[in-house]
């Protein structure tokens, strides 16, 4: 079975994340089918993309599985730049991108759910950044689409305020654009049916002459990310963050 499924139907393309058993937890194979999938998006003549998950959550992060794998620095090199990979086609994508959000969006699912031109939650979502849980920064853009969203002084708070917020109060700080009562995801179809009657062409011109103004600056942040992530990686907040994890406990930090 494939980790992320891909459909074209209705002048929409559909990529949903397929790993309900994790909460879609993102794995370097999920990683590559979701890559695979944005290319296949990208080249069909679809105007609206909707990225979504199954199950209970939209994507609970990256999985905690590959920590260990990370210890290998190309096996490292080469997740982080396939997660850079899908994030900037996400942001260049030449469609309206909406993210469909139902549960839980956190750490790398949130940087991911932000690449999208319309962010749609459902009342019982979730939103967190929660990378400093373990010891760690955000990763996936994260620190550009808070920027982008919230402003630097917030997102530095938000970042390491450690938290999950409900739809609602992620809807006032700018992370999520709509918050419904109803499916998310049969909300986002509205929103693409929508753009059927939207003068789409002069849409996109607006989105890639913001777009394609911001990426170099995006770009920065993933690579300093990238190098950030794999120094954090060493120190023993992380270890003990992941420990705690693991042992469903809290963390003691201590700085190191």
């Amino acid at each position: 079975m494939r980790t992320v499924q891909y459909e074209s139907k209705n002048n929409i393309t559909y990529i949903t994340l397929n790993r309900a058993e994790r909460y879609n937890a993102l794995n370097k194979e999920m990683l590559v089918e979701l890559l695979d999938a944005l290319e296949q998006a990208e080249k069909n003549h679809d105007r609206t993309v909707i990225l979504s998950g199954q199950g209970n959550a939209f994507c609970a992060g990256g999985d905690i599985g590959m920590m260990t794998d990370f210890a290998d620095k190309e096996f490292y090199e080469e997740v982080m730049k396939t997660i850079e990979a899908v994030v900037v086609k996400l942001y260049m994508m030449p469609k309206i991108v909406i993210s469909a959000i139902q549960g839980s969006a956190v750490g790398l699912g949130l940087s991911i759910a932000l690449t999208a031109d319309y962010v749609v939650a459902q009342e019982e979502a979730a939103a967190g950044m929660l990378f400093a849980g373990v010891g760690l920064a955000p990763d996936g853009g994260g620190h550009f689409w808070l920027k982008e969203r919230m402003g630097t002084h917030k997102a530095k708070h938000f970042t390491w305020g450690m938290r999950q917020v409900s739809g609602a109060e992620a809807k006032a700080m700018g992370l999520f654009d709509i918050v419904t009562k109803e499916s998310a995801l049969d909300y986002a179809n509205r929103v693409a049916e929508q753009m059927r009657r939207q003068p789409h062409i002069a849409m996109l011109k607006t989105k890639m002459m913001y777009h394609n103004r911001n990426l170099e600056e995006l770009q920065y942040y993933l690579e300093s990310e990238r190098k950030s992530q794999w120094d954090l990686r060493n120190t023993e907040d992380h270890q003990e963050g992941v420990s705690a994890f693991l042992d469903k406990r809290k963390p003691v930090f201590k700085g190191k």
